[in-house]
């Protein structure tokens, strides 16, 4: 196991993604119910939002809910809007204290409207704070976003009416193009995501940005994860060698 002791002489991630799993399954073996293990996991992820401040991490996406989350039952879905809506409220003031910026990753048009306007609020309120900035992927998924990212491009295109759609399509098509569109473009590319739980996929998560992050797995569930966790993640980061397609030097 990675040690927790962050080298101060090693680059820190800017970015950090985070796939919070294990709610379910620490539920579970704790004999509760399912929403008992998600009320931890955001306790947990309050933790871990505080830990990734005092670290001076600049930006931290944690994937809350999927576009695919919509297929659980009605009443656990309901529960986790719930938690959502409390979240927003109830740590505003964590948030303003600290300084944090909250950020919106994913499709608002697909929320509750008092979960979308809660959201939309809190970004708001937060805009101009310069710590960490929290982006909550909330009815996202990746393949959606780059969907979405494709139609801002044709929107933007259509307005160019002095050319040809095909001869449009054919001079704008770029990957810098597309990045323009997602919906956070000025956030760089996460440097690391971690997903707990021991599961080995990426579920849909960050597919464009992540295209060069590192990875890290961790056995623990959500809920259980510290700041040591957070940290050990953080260690065995800084002692890869990032080449980005590069090759050895």
């Amino acid at each position: 196991m990675a040690s927790s002791v962050v080298p101060a002489s090693s680059p820190l991630p800017r970015h950090i993604g985070i796939i919070m799993d294990g709610n379910g399954r620490w539920a579970q073996r704790n004999n509760q119910f399912r929403t008992q293990g998600h009320l931890e996991g955001l306790k947990t992820a309050k933790k871990i939002v505080r830990a990734a401040s005092d670290l001076h991490i600049q930006f931290l996406t944690l994937y809350v809910f999927s576009t695919e989350n919509w297929k659980r039952t009605a009443e656990e879905v309901g529960f986790i809007m719930g938690l959502v809506k409390q979240y927003l409220k109830a740590e505003l003031d964590f948030y303003r204290e600290n300084r944090i910026r909250i950020r919106h990753a994913g499709d608002p048009g697909g929320l509750p409207p008092d979960i979308a306007r809660e959201l939309a609020e809190a970004c708001e309120d937060t805009r101009s704070f310069e710590g960490l900035q929290v982006i909550l992927a909330l009815n996202y998924g990746g393949r959606d976003a780059i969907v979405r990212a494709v139609g801002r491009w044709f929107d933007s295109l259509a307005k160019l009416e002095h050319e040809p759609l095909e001869k449009r399509i054919q001079e704008k098509i770029t990957e810098e193009g597309i990045r323009s569109c997602l919906d956070n473009p000025d956030i760089p590319d996460p440097d690391l995501i971690i997903r707990t739980a021991g599961e080995y996929r990426i579920s849909n998560f960050l597919l464009w940005e992540g295209a060069y992050a590192e990875y890290y797995f961790s056995e623990t569930l959500w809920p259980d994860w510290s700041e040591a966790d957070l940290r050990a993640a953080i260690s065995a980061y800084q002692q890869r060698e990032r080449r980005f397609g590069g090759g050895n030097p």
